[in-house]
């Protein structure tokens, strides 16, 4: 494990330790296991990015193949 030190806001730290006096967990827990979650969300929200990015390319050259098939249709 690692060790960390950081600065939350006040009003942050106090919402927290109200929250895991309720729940009885280790603020070191719950500190890793909102990492967690937070780590997993960007990680979801950045391969949403790229899927949409390549999506977009995919869709360009989608319709130029079409095109030509349809061209290719028009012929026949």
């Amino acid at each position: 494990m690692k060790t960390v030190s950081l600065k939350i806001d006040d009003s942050i730290f106090s919402e927290t330790e109200k929250i895991i006096s309720k729940l009885k967990k280790p603020r070191n827990r719950y500190i890793n296991e909102a990492i967690d979650f937070y780590n997993r969300h960007q990680r979801r929200s950045l391969l949403e990015k790229a899927l949409k990015h390549e999506s977009g390319l995919v869709t360009k050259e989608s319709l130029t193949v079409l095109q030509e098939f349809e061209r290719l249709g028009d012929e026949s």
